[in-house]
């Protein structure tokens, strides 16, 4: 199946989201997950400062990995393909509930969510200058329908088999985020 596209973002409702990531805030943590405090979600990605995050990769029933490429709005590694969604837990939010909140927001479903991992990452992307230091808690996650993605969001999305994943990464390696390499490249088994 080819990407579908996602309808533009109207104006006002992307001054709306930039306004929201602005005033966010999110859980900065040490090397063990353990809450330090918090900060802005923007100031972090600008100082690169730890701080607690969650990947959710959702699949159908034939074992395809439900993708998105990041919307032209996202102020860092735009247009980038990517899996399911990401986000942070706020400040006092345990971060299934977040996963949950999140794939909500972002594309519209609603699927049963169990974290298979946690990894650290760190990776500065190059045209925003802005840098993602994360402890990651990764999720998984069955849904049988079409979603109904946030143009604030996500630009385009697929439905895509492992292999195919693994092909394009390495054909293609800039197309997609960071952490995605490293979520095909250490949890999916073809």
């Amino acid at each position: 199946m080819s990407a579908r596209l996602v309808p533009p973002l109207a104006a006002d409702a992307l001054e709306r989201a930039e306004k929201r990531d602005a005033v966010e805030q999110v859980i900065l943590v040490d090397q063990n997950d353990q809450a330090q405090g918090t900060s802005g979600k923007l100031d972090v990605h600008r100082d690169g400062q730890l701080h607690r995050a969650f990947s959710i990769l959702v699949f159908n029933a034939q074992g395809d990995l439900l993708l998105q490429r990041r919307a032209r709005s996202k102020y860092h590694f735009a247009l980038r393909w990517s899996n399911t969604c990401c986000g942070h837990p706020r400040p006092d939010e345990l971060t299934p509930m977040a996963a949950n909140r999140r794939l909500k927001e972002e594309f519209g479903i609603r699927a049963p969510l169990t974290e298979r991992a946690q990894l650290i990452y760190r990776a500065e992307d190059r045209d925003s200058g802005l840098i993602e230091h994360e402890y990651l808690h990764i999720f998984h996650g069955v849904h049988t329908g079409d979603p109904k993605p946030d143009p604030s969001e996500i630009g385009a999305w697929r439905w895509m088999a492992v292999p195919a994943i693994r092909r394009a990464l390495r054909l293609h390696p800039d197309w997609f985020t960071p952490w995605f390499h490293l979520l095909i490249g250490k949890l999916l088994v073809d």
